[in-house]
């Protein structure tokens, strides 16, 4: 008999913790994970859900977890993300934000392309491959949810458990290989030589702080109370009103990211404060609101990770491993041989290659967490952490709606 182990959302962000912390030693004691630019809180993570799942087969205990703080955390760190969206520098990623936009839309041609054809080619239901292409790969588990009781009403028998598991199966394989195709173009092409810090925790930094105040940033040596209280209250006004324009989004029948509202009010303000000069811009607390967000960061995605249910991945059948496993290796492919080349074989190409392979299997966090651990590794990029939220949030699930919805009809 199933035992159910309820764990309540305090539960559930020590669980977090626990894991980033996990991944933090695992770090230090393998500095493979290091060279390969593994984020901490997914090598953590993956312990505590092979854990589960190992308590699952042996207990039968079915683990239910309660993501209030995990979302929380999520819309606290796009918030963050607003915040350093200044316009001015925005312009000079324009170019990198269209061949992006154009990226994704291929991407997502290809992955149903490719698991509609391995289907076929395998004598199984065309839906089969759509299951397991762009609805669970780069639309993840929200529109894995979204789109399973479609696939259902077509025919497809237990459209749910399989866009779910393909979803998970896509999220930690986006987080282990975004990374290393990183570190391999990097090396390979001489972009950038290693920072030489010690830390392991996955970190971004303001855009605006200069070289000594990145220091201070990175060696975690802020002091004040006052600025970090600044900091948070921005933080959760901007969510706020973030709230108020999703509810008016929403009336437009488009489905948005939850954290797209919060988002967007976040870089107004910010813009705001740039037009109206040197004077307000300092009452921004800019690199207290960027450490928040980093926290904000680590605990969402070690919460994400070791919450996975691993034993959902056990359902799939023989043919379907086949197919995620191809969309793995096209993933690979796509963003070493033609993202790489297409971004302008640059270190911020490299860099968005790794938020690619995040959000191109998974999800924009994990795209913003590959992105962290190279640039830790090395130095900050400022354009791929504008650009990949932007895309994440306006782009993807749109191409990716319209995409799915022609597959639909053609098959």
């Amino acid at each position: 008999m199933e035992q159910q182990v309820v764990l309540d959302m305090y539960m559930t962000a020590g669980v977090g913790v626990v894991a980033l912390l996990l991944g933090m030693f695992f770090t230090r004691v393998a500095p493979v994970l290091k060279r390969l630019c593994i984020p901490t809180p997914v090598s953590g993570g993956l312990a505590i859900s092979l854990l589960t799942l190992a308590l699952h087969y042996i207990f039968k205990a079915d683990f239910l977890f309660d993501g209030t703080i995990k979302d929380i955390c999520m819309m606290l760190f796009f918030t963050s993300v607003g915040f350093q969206s200044n316009l001015k520098v925005l312009k000079q990623g324009g170019k990198l934000l269209v061949i992006l936009v154009g990226l994704v839309a291929l991407l997502i041609i290809m992955q149903n392309v490719l698991s509609v054809g391995i289907s076929k080619g395998m004598n199984l239901d065309p839906l089969v491959g759509m299951a397991t292409g762009s609805i669970p790969m780069a639309g993840g588990h929200g529109t894995a949810g979204g789109f399973s009781s479609v696939l259902q009403d077509l025919g497809l028998a237990g459209a749910p458990s399989v866009t779910m598991a393909a979803a998970t199966f896509g999220l930690v394989a986006g987080s282990l290989i975004g990374g290393p195709i990183a570190e391999l173009l990097i090396r390979k092409h001489h972009l950038a030589s290693e920072s030489g810090s010690s830390d392991v925790v996955v970190t971004i930094e303001s855009s605006d702080a200069s070289q000594e105040s990145r220091e201070e940033h990175l060696s975690s040596e802020e002091k004040s109370f006052r600025r970090y209280s600044m900091a948070a209250f921005q933080l959760f006004l901007a969510m706020a009103l973030g709230m108020c324009l999703s509810k008016i989004l929403a009336l437009t029948g488009i489905t948005f990211p939850t954290y797209f509202g919060a988002l967007i009010v976040a870089a107004i303000i910010r813009n705001i404060s740039e037009f109206c000069g040197g004077g307000s811009r300092i009452r921004l607390a800019l690199d207290k609101i960027v450490s928040i967000g980093n926290i904000c960061l680590s605990l969402f995605l070690g919460m994400a990770m070791a919450t996975l249910k691993l034993w959902e991945l056990s359902g799939l059948m023989l043919p379907l491993v086949v197919i995620l496993l191809a969309q793995t290796a096209f993933m690979a492919i796509f963003a070493r041989f033609v993202a790489f080349p297409a971004l302008g074989k640059t270190y911020d190409a490299a860099v968005l290659v790794s938020g690619v392979c995040g959000f191109g299997l998974g999800a924009t966090p994990n795209a913003m967490a590959n992105m962290s651990a190279v640039c830790y590794k090395y130095h900050y990029a400022v354009n791929p952490f504008i650009i990949v939220p932007i895309v994440g949030a306006m782009f993807v699930d749109i191409i990716n709606t319209g995409v799915i919805t022609f597959f639909l009809n053609i098959i």
